[in-house]
């Protein structure tokens, strides 16, 4: 390929492009490490110099992104019980989109009823953390649980499913609680460990009798309070040796469980220091009513924001206050974008897709545009492995798109939405920069030569539709 310059957009001498085409991640659907993918490595902690990633202590600054579903740690389904869940071909569809996290879902009650998701299923969920040895039969006609003793089965399953992910490269953020059930779907409450029925602890977690015990998720009733740390330890001491662990509180709790959820947080953190390994831990969206600012106050390393302040359509650029994992569930339910994903990625942000992956638990939308999501975050990730993120930063003041990741002079990733023309200041560039474009849409690479530095220059795509332009020292 002959050399070519950039002259404010116009191409100067003789211009011969080369055409690359994205190399997808290696294929195979047995087990253990895949060829081209090495396993997950940590624990993550929070990058010192650059504190909107992680790093797994290498200096390198580790950038999340991925789609996780409802059911890929407790089954989900209509009959009794549910149908299992194929694991092993979930790490496979991840690993074909180059994705690199996941959030494990967990499930309190023993059913989904869906009318609040807009549907009409109803789903058995199993297995619950805590045993099933009775004496007596709970609401659903088996046997009582008993809050003191665990489920073989889900713990199993829990570390399992953690260490074959992190085999693949996967990191997996362990959720502990979730609060959105038991605020939407019908009968959540009667089927939950905690009502009176269902445990022989003697345990009522509707401290004011107002049938829908979201005081579980208060700090009003010590012996439930002490009963979720007992259980919050007992994950810790599944998963704490695994290098690819973070930890998630709780999925769209209520704004009213904020110091329950500070608590747990504090909680991880105290008694993570007396075990081998330490963790990230996060707090997401409060749904409904939360407040972005009581996230950013939390003492969590990670948090997912809800929509307000542009995340869903034009996301503030990160700060270093916390590391954002940007998760269209929280932002849409189920939907997004492939130009949220481009746009969330050159704010600083880590985007995640709740994905309804192959129907079964939740079906919405059509599934050709949910794959335009996970293939975009997967791009996305082989950039971020590319460049020296540890040193980059969103700097929308450089471009006219104002969608800019850079270490100005060395390298800059600038986003194009409606692809065209825009303009990028390369004042801090000395000499000439290597110029690259991503067809977005496409997924193609095209290199197109050098352009100088030294001044504020113009770049027009080369095709249509959005665009990725990465220039970098040669």
């Amino acid at each position: 390929m002959k050399r070519c310059l950039y002259e404010d957009g116009r191409f100067v001498g003789i211009v011969a492009m080369a055409i690359l085409f994205w190399i997808g991640p290696a294929n195979g659907t047995g087990g253990g490490e895949r060829p081209g993918r090495r396993p997950a490595t940590g624990p993550l902690r929070v990058h010192p110099e650059n504190p909107r990633y992680f790093t797994d202590g290498s200096g390198k600054a580790i950038y999340l992104t991925g789609a996780h579903t409802w059911c890929n740690l407790v089954d989900m389904g209509p009959s009794e019980p549910p149908p299992r869940f194929d694991f092993e071909a979930y790490l496979d569809f991840l690993e074909k989109h180059n994705h690199n996290f996941i959030r494990l879902w967990t499930w309190e009650p023993v059913s989904w009823d869906t009318p609040g998701n807009r549907q009409k299923k109803r789903h058995t969920v199993a297995p619950q953390p805590y045993a099933r040895t009775g004496p007596g039969q709970a609401r659903d006609g088996k046997p009582k649980f008993e809050l003191t003793e665990y489920d073989t089965e889900y713990f199993r399953r829990l570390r399992g499913r953690v260490e074959a992910a992190g085999r693949r490269g996967i990191y997996v953020s362990v959720m502990l609680f979730e609060g959105w059930a038991m605020q939407f779907s019908p009968g959540a409450w009667g089927g939950h460990p905690f009502h009176p029925e269902n445990n022989v602890n003697g345990i009522d977690g509707d401290a004011d009798g107002d049938g829908n015990g979201l005081e579980i998720y208060t700090l009003k009733a010590p012996r439930v309070t002490a009963i979720q740390e007992a259980y919050v330890r007992h994950v810790i001491d599944t998963v704490n040796d695994l290098d690819n662990v973070l930890y998630e509180i709780s999925n769209e709790n209520h704004p009213p469980s904020t110091e329950w959820q500070y608590h747990m947080i504090r909680f991880i953190h105290a008694y993570e220091r007396t075990r081998r390994k330490q963790h990230p831990v996060g707090m997401t969206f409060q749904y409904r009513g939360g407040s972005n600012e009581t996230l950013f106050r939390s003492p969590a390393e990670w948090i997912s924001p809800n929509p307000k302040g542009g995340y869903r359509d034009n996301p503030p650029p990160a700060d270093g206050r916390k590391v954002i994992l940007s998760d269209t569930d929280h932002l849409w339910g189920i939907g997004g974008n492939p130009g949220w994903v481009w746009k969330s990625f050159l704010r600083g942000l880590n985007p995640l897709f709740m994905d309804p992956y192959d129907g079964r638990v939740l079906r919405r939308g059509d599934d050709a545009d949910w794959e335009q999501i996970r293939r975009a975050l997967g791009f996305t990730l082989r950039y971020a492995q590319r460049v020296p993120l540890e040193r980059m930063a969103p700097r929308g003041d450089l471009a006219s798109s104002r969608y800019c990741l850079a270490e100005p002079g060395h390298h800059y990733l600038v986003y194009f939405p409606e692809g065209g023309t825009e303009s990028v200041d390369l004042s801090d560039a000395r000499g000439v920069l290597a110029v690259e474009w991503f067809d977005c849409g496409r997924g193609t690479a095209r290199g197109a030569g050098q352009v100088p530095g030294g001044r504020r220059r113009t770049f027009t795509a080369p095709f249509e539709g959005h665009a990725l332009l990465y220039l970098s020292k040669p």
